[in-house]
């Protein structure tokens, strides 16, 4: 359970970015601080009001999916890539991944203006926070993109354009040393083969590093225990203590408490279900829009403790599924799927979103680093003769001796690790 509850107060990482656009126009920080005044958009806004709600509709998902364990995402980094992405589509799938990222209704212009909008933004929003987002596209260099594509993920997402030789291995290396490069080594790769049937990858990569507007003294962190929902089993940890006035909400079934960065743009909300009451898993599904406004708008400053337990995770998950439950199904589907505005004549489709997490709690503040990757593949309409076996996942092998039918060995690989 230290697990889940883990995900709920790394996860509002990825949402108090977002949280900086919701209604920063004018806002003091109730700590006093001046926090830096924004200037929205009213497009801005509600690309970033849509883009929570998208978050919290994908952390449901994920956490239905992996239980038991730590999730660290990154909605702004999911949603941002997804974005590009979406400049490519059309018809059905147009409509089913502008509904699932919220966007029903807005013209390209209105989300593309409002992204570029928001990406300026965000980077300047607190000088003492690192806040630094990166946006790229690789292409085979044998592979036709449209312009109009090409032009309108680099102006209005700044993104890199790579085209690239999808047959040399070196072009893995360059993909993941853009990665490394953009996250501060923090992530050091996204991917480690390219298939034949590869022409496009979207990616985006976010890194944050924010130290605490009060840092916790180091003499006051401890050993101490973290016990799972319903006590039957703990583990250890190293608990930060501080005491403070900080903005804080409690209601019959939670707790929650807003901790600053820099100058309090940036900050980290921590939930934390009443032992009893809310199980964690109850708690996420009944996160959306409503009930995080209920919470942020209801924060009142008070003096108290936090007691917060150090950690340092990774993350990694292909989004597939979690995007097909939430709507974006033809996306993914070779025989539905329209990229027509990538290529007119190939047969494009979504192959995978793969999404890589990094974050650090200490009593310096937070260091955190994101890398979301869309693998765009084209149906081959005179697949290449003969066969392509990847040995990538764990597998059996046999020795034998032909003539005799003499098995000499057999096992299983599933770690295939060099063992001195």
């Amino acid at each position: 359970m230290k697990k889940r509850i883990l995900l709920v107060l790394t996860v509002i990482i990825g949402l108090a970015v977002w949280q900086c656009s919701r209604n920063i126009n004018g806002l003091t920080s109730r700590n006093g601080r001046e926090l830096k005044n924004l200037h929205l958009s009213k497009d801005e806004i509600a690309i970033a009001n849509q883009s929570q709600q998208f978050g919290f509709n994908l952390l449901q998902k994920i956490d239905e999916q992996v239980q038991n364990s730590n999730i660290i995402i990154s909605p702004l980094s999911i949603s941002m890539a997804l974005g590009m992405t979406l400049n490519g589509a059309s018809g059905s799938t147009y409509d089913s991944m502008a509904t699932v990222l919220g966007f029903s209704g807005m013209s390209d212009q209105t989300i593309n203006t409002a992204y570029q909008g928001l990406i300026g933004k965000l980077r300047t929003a607190d000088r003492h926070v690192l806040f630094e987002l990166a946006n790229s596209i690789w292409y085979r260099n044998t592979f036709t993109v449209l312009q109009d594509f090409i032009h309108v993920n680099r102006d209005y997402f700044d993104a890199r354009i790579f085209p690239a030789d999808f047959s040399d291995p070196a072009t893995v290396n360059r993909i993941n040393d853009w990665v490394k490069e953009q996250t501060h080594q923090k992530i050091t790769n996204i991917i480690d083969h390219i298939d034949r049937d590869a022409v496009m990858f979207l990616m985006n990569a976010i890194y944050l590093k924010a130290i605490w507007m009060y840092k916790f003294d180091t003499k006051n962190t401890r050993d101490d225990r973290f016990y799972a929902e319903g006590g039957d089993s703990s583990l250890p940890c190293r608990m930060m203590h501080i005491r403070g006035k900080f903005d804080y909400y409690e209601d019959a079934r939670l707790q929650a408490v807003d901790i600053p960065y820099g100058n309090g743009n940036f900050s980290m909300t921590l939930l934390l279900p009443k032992t009893g009451v809310l199980s964690v898993q109850d708690l996420i599904s009944g996160l959306d829009n409503t009930r995080w406004q209920q919470i942020i708008n209801h924060f009142n400053a008070d003096s108290g403790d936090i007691a917060l337990p150090k950690f340092k995770l990774r993350f990694h998950i292909t989004l597939n599924p979690m995007l097909e439950a939430l709507g974006m199904a033809n996306a993914f589907n070779p025989a539905q799927a329209d990229f027509s505005r990538i290529n007119p004549t190939a047969r494009l489709f979504i192959s995978f979103v793969k999404h890589k997490t990094f974050i650090q709690v200490d009593e310096e503040g937070t260091e955190a680093a994101a890398v979301t990757i869309v693998g765009m593949w084209t149906t081959s309409v005179n697949p290449p003769q003969g066969f392509m076996i990847f040995m990538n996942h764990p597998f059996v092998f046999i020795l034998r001796e032909k003539t005799s039918g003499s098995i000499l060995f057999m096992g299983k690989i599933t770690d295939p690790r060099w063992e001195e």
